[in-house]
């Protein structure tokens, strides 16, 4: 019997330490677009020399809206938190909705169905009439996950801001309207479109899948990680920070080293 509870220790070890790094990196990304996000809306001033610098806000901003979109992805998974489903769902709902008011459980199917219908007709994430062109395929993209929903959140969000926080419509506007709108295009262009575009040569096997050969830091700063999109289709349970190591064990190797 003390055999059996060692082993069973023992085997829930990986586990342990997976969610103990994913939910730290998850506090950290959270913590840090919270502050970001809190500081630009209603701090910085936009005002003379500022206006050289809210750039580099706005990127933060930007990068950190992915990485909530990535954690919640993650959670869909259950590779957040393995083990703990109503952990997962818990965290994953509430990210979902700040990013743009997104319903976790919708969401959700249909990201499993582009698991299962990866670059075909049936795939939400897929554009079948526009395999090549990234300007109309996020256009589909947007329609297909930005609903009334999503209209009704961020409207929410900015009178709030505006008429009982005092924020100013400008700052509202650039700290959190175009960095919301950047991150949806990050996600799509590193994560969607590049991945799965059709081109000349096929792709290598049925996941209709390709990663992207850049360096770990560039790949960290484009999408999480998750432009090695190929290798998270192969094991979907691998979380977005485990993906350069699959990638290595695998035997590829950026070319990029930037």
């Amino acid at each position: 019997m003390p055999a059996l509870n060692t082993t069973r220790t023992n085997r829930s070890e990986p586990a342990r330490l997976q969610t103990l790094v994913g939910l730290s990196l998850a506090a950290g990304i959270f913590g840090l677009w919270l502050a970001s996000h809190i500081y630009g809306v209603f701090f910085f001033p936009l005002e003379g020399w500022n206006w050289l610098a809210a750039p580099f806000l706005i990127a933060l901003q930007s990068w950190c809206f992915v990485g909530l979109f990535i954690i919640a992805h993650d959670a869909m998974h259950g590779s957040l938190a393995p083990g703990r489903p109503r952990l997962n769902d818990r965290i994953g709902t509430v990210l979902l909705f700040l990013y743009a008011g997104f319903a976790y459980g919708k969401l959700r199917g249909a990201h499993f169905d582009h698991h299962k219908h990866s670059g075909t007709p049936g795939d939400p994430d897929f554009d079948a009439d526009h395999p090549r062109s990234a300007a109309r395929w996020y256009v589909t993209f947007f329609k297909r996950y930005f609903g009334w929903l999503s209209v009704l959140y961020v409207s929410a969000v900015v009178t709030s801001y505006v008429v009982l926080l005092g924020a100013s419509l400008w700052n509202v506007t650039v700290f959190y309207g175009i960095p919301a709108i950047l991150s949806s295009v990050q996600l799509f262009y590193f994560g969607t479109y590049r991945p799965h575009r059709h081109e000349d040569n096929r792709f290598a096997d049925r996941h209709n899948a390709r990663s992207l050969d850049y360096s770990w830091l560039a790949s960290l700063a484009s999408c999480f990680h998750f432009g090695y999109h190929r290798e998270h289709h192969i094991a979907p349970k691998t979380p977005w920070w485990g993906l350069p190591a699959l990638r290595r064990d695998r035997g590829e190797q950026p070319r990029r080293t930037i």
